[in-house]
């Protein structure tokens, strides 16, 4: 069925939209089963899960980190993720340019908007983004390659249009700067219940678990 769910999906997919199995608690069968329906992200949101499942399925995919990164955890995401979708802040970015420049590898990262202003939740508010990337901009092992937001979780998938709008304003908003080393070319949102939106509204990557994997035990 998960294979099945994949190919639906990247079916119906628009040029230029990548699929992104969102992986939380799933098993190296499940993960493996999507890969080879033609699912070439994988994202995790714990290092400690992606590093057993990595250890199984390794390069068969690329992995991006879609958690918040724990700095205690820096060196093995380095090791084992080919983007980190949620920068938040300076600390945890020189931190992680620390981690790459002990590895030698230039990290490809997207910067979280928190775009519902929700204190429970990480990510940078819309208005502080220019002000990040700029100080993030001198960083020498990480490469801002665009934008990721959440959104709130709500039961109407049209509730989070608002959200991915305001997104994509930050995101044209910083193409404009044309800043030196600065790349937006991924717009990383939408998920199950909302992803449809989210490319409306001009998501080139979305993250998607449920719709592939089914509900999870205990959760959706």
């Amino acid at each position: 069925m998960i294979r099945e769910n994949a190919q639906k999906i990247l079916d119906e997919l628009p040029q230029g939209v990548e699929l992104e199995a969102a992986c939380k608690t799933r098993s190296c069968k499940e993960i493996l089963e999507a890969i080879d329906a033609g699912v070439n992200i994988i994202g995790e949101n714990y290092v400690q899960e992606a590093e057993k499942a990595f250890e199984v399925i390794g390069k068969r995919a690329r992995w991006h980190f879609i958690g918040h990164l724990q700095k205690n955890k820096i060196k093995k995401a380095v090791w084992i993720f080919d983007m980190i979708e949620t920068l938040d802040s300076i600390k945890l970015a020189e931190e992680l340019d620390k981690g790459c420049a002990a590895s030698g590898k230039v990290m490809p990262v997207l910067i979280e908007i928190n775009s519902g202003r929700e204190e429970q939740k990480f990510g940078v508010l819309p208005e502080e983004v220019e002000g990040l990337i700029i100080k993030l901009s001198g960083l020498k092992y990480i490469r801002i390659k665009g934008l990721m937001t959440m959104g709130p979780l709500t039961g109407n998938p049209e509730d989070a249009r608002p959200y991915f709008i305001e997104t994509k304003r930050v995101f044209e908003r910083m193409k404009s700067l044309g800043l030196p080393e600065i790349e937006m070319r991924y717009l990383s949102m939408g998920m199950s219940h909302s992803y449809k939106i989210a490319i409306e509204e001009g998501a080139n990557i979305v993250r998607i678990g449920t719709r592939i994997f089914g509900q999870r035990l205990g959760g959706s």
